[in-house]
């Protein structure tokens, strides 16, 4: 990311939250969960976001320690009964990006527009299984720790008032509001060391919610979810193996991961390879200078690639944190540099106003507050969470990704990981090394084969053997839910019957042995008739029919669009560290 951008975050941080206070609320129902932990919820009146009155949601605190009350959102299944239906958690990445994002902009029941009104998905996953968005680890989102009057400064600090009134000079930056207090030792700074805090607030939930935790249990996540997803659930397996009194076995199912960012020494190889031609959209402006130099940083004695197999080999927290700056500035951002275009979509010039970003505002609106029971302002990452993993080093380690997905695996439990091939940042050329390395039982004899939906339309590929599957989704960048959005409810509602990724016509789970048949790459290429060549209006919308924006914005016509938070939470996120660099949140750091 160009260090400019800084500048531009500091300032979309100073325009997109105005000088208020949250009062506590005083309305949330307290219930002791499983594992003894206290929620605290209150119902979420209809047309917050649900729109149907009949689908009722619910949002609130699991208290999972001291100082560390973790904000979830739930949202009944729409098309079943929500007693019977099978459970689902959305986290997003990160480290440090709000699970909103997931909610407002990808698969959630509503968007919001422009005119800060939220509008019905007709392709929420909630069409096919209760849902439930969690906002971690603290300070994350709505999640937080200890309540303070503040403001943000142009390098996005939280800097604590005296009282709950915004003097001249905290004026000035716009952003007075309640925030977290910015204790970087009271969160996580390890992947490993987060896991606990998710199993905690599923417990609490699910001792609070017994009715709606009855059927099987699936994770979906995205970017950093690379991490998250088999670490956090590998962690789940265990507590479930320690029969632990007063707990609920979590009877997992499935496991989906977006645009997953597992293994550095792969992604930063697949950046290279990406920008090198190895994308599917004919775009590679670079000259031989250009090529030369990124090259070398990557590849060169003591350079990106060195860096990382020094921090895989030490463990250093000095190690591991200068190698991923090392390689972000050196490896990721020469793209940003070079190209102008979105990380997160490459077919779009920056700024990119997809996916739209309205809900933002709209939650920092003091009649939204009061509806979710919120503690504090929202924002789309936690500087405290990015900074606290930024000084690990923990994005440039594997973290035990790839045996934690054979570990899934061998447990019985479907693992999908399914990628946007115009993304840059966590991108599918390194997905398909992941899939590879994880080599499920049949995967080097399946092929990819051509994904059939209602639409008729062929919106991407999968190869997929037994319960793994890669899947490569067409026209389509990092937060895939937003930009190909029937197929990702399909594959979901396949993946939540465990068919087959390809027709949703077999059972895999009954049929041993299962393979797809077709070739061993794939290798369709859409070519440059999507690429932009001019910036994109901010108040655009994207049409899922042409893979592109509408000639003219649709909003004003009633035309219900879906809704760049993942992207801007993590390019906040990285200028939050003191250097410019993206996060992979949704989008690397939904």
């Amino acid at each position: 990311m160009k260090s400019s951008l800084k500048l531009a975050a500091a300032t979309m941080l100073a325009s997109s939250v105005s000088a208020q206070f949250v009062p506590a609320p005083t309305d949330l129902i307290e219930k002791l969960g499983f594992a003894n932990i206290t929620v605290r919820y209150k119902e979420v009146p209809a047309g917050i976001c649900e729109q149907d009155p009949n689908v009722k949601s619910y949002s609130g605190y699991a208290d999972i320690a001291e100082d560390q009350h973790l904000f979830w959102w739930f949202f009944e299944a729409r098309n079943q009964d929500p007693t019977t239906a099978p459970l689902t958690v959305w986290i997003n990445g990160g480290p440090g990006s709000s699970s909103m994002i997931g909610l407002f902009q990808e698969l959630g029941p509503c968007g919001v527009g422009p005119d800060l009104k939220p509008f019905n998905n007709p392709y929420s996953w909630s069409n096919a299984s209760n849902m439930l968005f969690i906002d971690e680890p603290s300070t994350v989102g709505l999640s937080y720790s200890i309540p303070i009057p503040g403001y943000k400064d142009n390098d996005g600090n939280i800097i604590q008032l005296p009282n709950a009134t915004c003097p001249e000079y905290a004026e000035a930056y716009g952003t007075c509001a309640t925030y977290s207090k910015p204790l970087i030792q009271s969160v996580p700074n390890k992947t490993e060391d987060a896991a606990s805090g998710m199993w905690k607030t599923l417990q609490g939930f699910m001792g609070a919610f017994p009715q709606y935790s009855r059927n099987g249990f699936s994770f979906t996540t995205e970017s950093y979810g690379g991490h998250y997803g088999p670490v956090f659930n590998s962690y789940i397996l265990d507590q479930n193996a320690k029969n632990i009194s007063g707990t609920k076995h979590i009877n997992l199912e499935n496991v989906l991961i977006g645009n997953g960012w597992f293994d550095p020494l792969i992604q930063y190889e697949a950046y290279y390879k990406f920008a090198m031609g190895g994308n599917t959209y004919d775009y590679m402006p670079y000259n031989a200078s250009v090529i030369a130099e990124w090259t070398n940083n990557l590849y060169g004695e003591g350079n990106c690639l060195d860096q990382t197999k020094a921090c895989r080999a030490t463990g250093s927290n000095a190690v591991c944190s200068a190698a991923d700056n090392f390689c972000y500035a050196k490896v990721e951002a020469p793209y940003d540099i070079y190209s102008g275009r979105d990380e997160y979509d490459m077919r779009e010039l920056t700024p990119d106003p997809f996916p739209y970003s309205y809900y933002v505002e709209y939650l920092n609106t003091p009649e939204v507050q009061k509806a979710i029971g919120a503690y504090q302002n929202f924002s789309e990452s936690s500087s405290t969470v990015s900074t606290a993993f930024g000084n690990t080093g923990d994005d440039d380690r594997e973290s035990g990704t790839i045996e934690a997905c054979r570990k899934l695996l061998k447990a019985g439990v479907q693992v999908i990981l399914y990628y946007g091939d115009a993304d840059y940042n966590c991108n599918w050329l390194g997905g398909q090394e992941v899939a590879k390395l994880i080599n499920a039982t049949g995967y080097t004899e399946a092929g990819f084969t051509n994904i059939s939906t209602s639409d008729g339309v062929v919106h991407g590929q999968v190869r997929q053997s037994n319960l793994f599957s890669f899947v490569r989704i067409y026209e389509s960048g990092h937060e895939v839910p937003f930009y190909q959005p029937l197929v990702a409810l399909e594959l979901f509602e396949r993946a939540l019957n465990q068919s087959d990724i390809e027709t949703g016509t077999i059972c895999v789970k009954d049929q041993e042995g299962y393979k797809t048949v077709g070739t061993p790459t794939s290798d369709y290429r859409e070519g440059n008739a999507t690429i932009q060549f001019e910036i994109t209006p901010s108040n655009a919308t994207y049409n899922v029919e042409l893979n592109a924006p509408d000639a003219v914005p649709t909003w004003a016509a009633g035309v219900e669009k879906r809704g760049s938070g993942e992207k801007r939470a993590l390019k906040q996120a990285r200028s939050f560290l003191g250097r410019p660099r993206n996060s992979k949140g949704g989008k690397r750091p939904a």
